[in-house]
């Protein structure tokens, strides 16, 4: 499948073969137990180790991670379960691990849980490859690019060439992305980790997580992690999740086109400030990001004046639900100081773009900045352009 174009490998993925009188895409296998007489060597024993439905999806994730190349995808009930099967089935008390400080909100938990086990947690932001510094010694790399919720963007490969030359296993964390905007195992890293709860889902009901590997020792490791803890997803999530993979590709590409268009728009308007997408034209990242990513996400991030100002803004929407998370089809943003966990300011707002139509979004977004500074005394006139982050 290396030479189909996403959309295809999106609908085709993880299918077996036709067989007559079956579905194109079996059911969801529900099962604690299986038939198993003699020996337990077969493909299905019992329900925490391995499920029809989970091989299904694990071989279209797999597809979509690296087209046309050997690798094994395992799955999990979120993505924290993928991430942290990572990071603890490869460290021991003693060795250091490498995270971003700018990185999903759950990361200073992790780093919380890794001290407390002995593991040594150096931090650095993901902008200007500032994780560089601080690889001597380190057993892993942890990366996540775009970052979330700021959408800073590194490097890639060269974090990954001088993680390696350090000795180091590199993971990146693609949530953001999905495989069909970014591929970390072809960027060099060992291991490719999502939130499929995000984009790869794509309907905001469904908690999933998976993590992709060349090295099938590193992928045995992963697996056994998932067994010992028993992260395992439900065969009814993995089905609808394999589903919706069908349209992953039709959908990305409304999101990006329009979080395109949103983040022009609010280049226009004087109350912006912050601005950051990473295809954005003037967005301090986007040479790195046109180098390494094939599409740029459906997250758009940006700041108003203060907290008054963005949560009048938000409940000014018509079209867009405050709600967390991202890469839904309905729209959705927030303000994300009110979680207490990333380091952004009270009026930051992280903008998860839907695939309605773009032109009711934008026109809902510019009447809901309207109401929100009007209120604050003034209504912009859209005339200035809007201060981009270093």
């Amino acid at each position: 499948m290396s030479t189909m174009g996403d959309g295809t490998r999106a609908v085709r993925a993880g299918l077996p073969e036709p067989e007559q009188y079956e579905p194109t895409l079996p059911g969801p296998v529900f099962a604690a137990h299986f038939h198993l007489s003699g020996e337990p060597v077969g493909p299905y024993t019992y329900g925490r180790d391995t499920n029809p439905t989970w091989t299904h999806l694990e071989r279209a994730i797999g597809e979509l991670e690296a087209p046309g190349e050997e690798v094994s995808t395992t799955v999990f009930a979120s993505g924290m379960a993928a991430i942290t099967a990572v990071l603890l089935s490869q460290v021991r008390t003693g060795d250091t691990v490498v995270l971003p400080d700018d990185g999903y909100q759950a990361l200073p938990l992790v780093r919380e849980q890794l001290t407390a086990f002995g593991v040594e947690v150096r931090t650095a932001p993901t902008g200007g490859d500032a994780q560089l510094a601080l690889l001597e010694g380190a057993k892993l790399l942890w990366i996540e690019s775009p970052s979330n919720p700021g959408l800073d963007v590194c490097d890639i490969r060269r974090l990954v060439a001088a993680a390696h030359e350090a000795g180091a296993l590199v993971a990146v964390d693609n949530t953001l992305a999905t495989p069909i905007g970014q591929r970390p195992l072809e960027l060099g890293a060992d291991f490719s980790v999502a939130s499929d709860t995000k984009g790869m889902t794509g309907h905001g009901d469904i908690l999933l997580g998976h993590v992709t590997c060349r090295d099938p020792l590193l992928t045995a490791d992963v697996r056994r992690w998932r067994k010992v803890v028993g992260a395992i997803p439900g065969p009814m999530e993995a089905w609808l999740a394999h589903r919706s993979l069908a349209t992953l590709q039709l959908r990305i590409d409304r999101q990006c086109t329009t979080a395109l268009a949103l983040a022009e728009v609010l280049a226009g308007r004087d109350e912006v400030t912050g601005l950051r997408y990473p295809g954005l034209p003037a967005d301090p990242s986007y040479g790195v990001a046109v180098r390494q990513m094939r599409r740029f996400g459906s997250v758009v991030s940006f700041e108003l004046a203060d907290r008054e100002t963005a949560e009048r803004f938000l409940a000014a929407l018509r079209l867009v639900d405050d709600a967390t998370s991202f890469g839904g089809v309905r729209s959705t943003a927030e303000r994300r100081g009110r979680w207490g966990g990333d380091a952004v300011p009270e009026g930051f707002i992280r903008f998860s773009v839907g695939a309605e139509d773009a032109e009711d979004l934008l026109a809902d977004v510019e009447r809901a900045l309207d109401e929100a500074v009007g209120r604050a005394g003034g209504v912009s006139d859209g005339s200035a352009r809007a201060t981009l982050l270093p």
